[in-house]
């Protein structure tokens, strides 16, 4: 595994728990948060879900 690799798996794991984008970005030394967001941060299938599943909550509050 490369060092890189690494970076990446930190700031999807920073994500899936939660931690503000500021906060990963300041961790990793990156000088822009668009860094951090754009290359280095995967978000999981699982937690695109929960967010569709969210929105449509809140669109359908009913359904």
């Amino acid at each position: 595994m490369r060092y890189h690799d690494l970076r990446h798996g930190a700031a999807s794991l920073m994500a899936a728990q939660g931690v503000l984008a500021r906060v990963a970005m300041e961790i990793l030394g990156h000088a822009q948060i668009s860094t951090t967001m754009n290359i280095y941060t995967h978000i999981a299938p699982e937690l695109q879900k929960e967010a569709a599943e969210r929105v449509a909550v809140a669109l359908w509050p009913e359904s």
